[in-house]
């Protein structure tokens, strides 16, 4: 492991870098039981994949170098390949699986600091579809997060960054970008067999309704851990099937105009908050 451009790390068999993904795992029912440290479940998985990071979302300045080298923000995130495109094989458990570029839908980012965010929202896809002209949108993704940022330990409530890259045409809804006076509100429900996100981003040129459906039994609860050991996020949900839909508006003669009604799926979407009030 190096501090330097381009990133790679490699242990044993395991290597990660900005092109790659290998390696294997393999955790028995007894050594998961012997280490609750370990978070994890007992079970076998190898993997060797190519990734071909199509699109990048820059958050912009609060992830620029002199707001790391300040530690400024408790978390950071960048999302290198929101657009993924991965090849490869893959196997879980003893079945087999083939990963191609045109089926995998895929997604890359980083994130890295000293804690969570909380609440944590995390919504993207690129398997999207317009209801206007009914054509797969195949030069597009959104990508939304954030939750509660803090700087300098002084939580920033309801703060998101997010984009939809709709066929080429940037539509940027990133808090950090005053010019934009973005006004983000989202709201998280959780039923009997699915959660639901509802979001609504506002700059001065655009708008951008998304709600996303994931059942529940498609859905892991992630375990994280802090940098201090430290660990708060007890109920985060993550999945990779959810489905929904997207509207897209610009802003024309002061007036929102519908640009398009999109319906995604594949949709990767995480919501969590701590356990409790003290540890925001």
């Amino acid at each position: 492991m190096h501090p330097d451009a381009p990133y790679r790390i490699e242990a044993a068999d395991c290597l990660a870098c900005e092109t790659a993904l290998k390696g294997s795992v393999n955790i028995t029912a007894e050594d998961a039981a012997a280490h609750p440290e370990w978070m994890c479940d007992a079970g076998t998985m190898t993997w060797d994949l190519t990734i071909d990071k199509k699109i990048a979302f820059n958050v912009g300045y609060g992830a620029s170098k002199p707001m790391r080298d300040a530690e400024a923000f408790a978390m950071y995130w960048h999302a290198e390949g929101m657009k993924s495109a991965y090849s490869g094989t893959l196997s879980f458990n003893g079945r087999q699986y083939t990963v191609t570029p045109e089926r995998c839908y895929g997604y890359a980012d980083k994130n890295w600091g000293r804690d969570f965010t909380t609440p944590w929202v995390w919504l993207s896809s690129n398997c999207l579809t317009s209801k206007k002209t009914g054509q797969q949108l195949r030069n597009s993704v959104f990508d939304i997060g954030g939750g509660r940022p803090k700087i300098y330990f002084v939580p920033l409530d309801r703060r998101l960054l997010g984009v939809f890259y709709y066929e080429g045409k940037e539509y940027d809804f990133n808090f950090s970008k005053l010019h934009l006076m973005v006004k983000p509100t989202f709201s998280f429900e959780e039923h009997d067999e699915e959660v639901v996100w509802h979001v609504r981003q506002e700059n001065i040129h655009a708008a951008m309704e998304t709600e996303v459906h994931c059942l529940k039994k498609d859905m892991l609860l992630i375990n994280y851990e802090a940098p201090d050991g430290s660990r708060h996020h007890n109920r985060l949900w993550n999945g990779g099937n959810g489905w929904g839909t997207v509207k897209l508006y610009d802003r024309k003669d002061g007036q929102l105009v519908l640009t398009d009604e999109i319906e995604a799926s594949h949709i990767g979407c995480e919501y969590g908050e701590y356990d409790h009030s003290e540890a925001y």
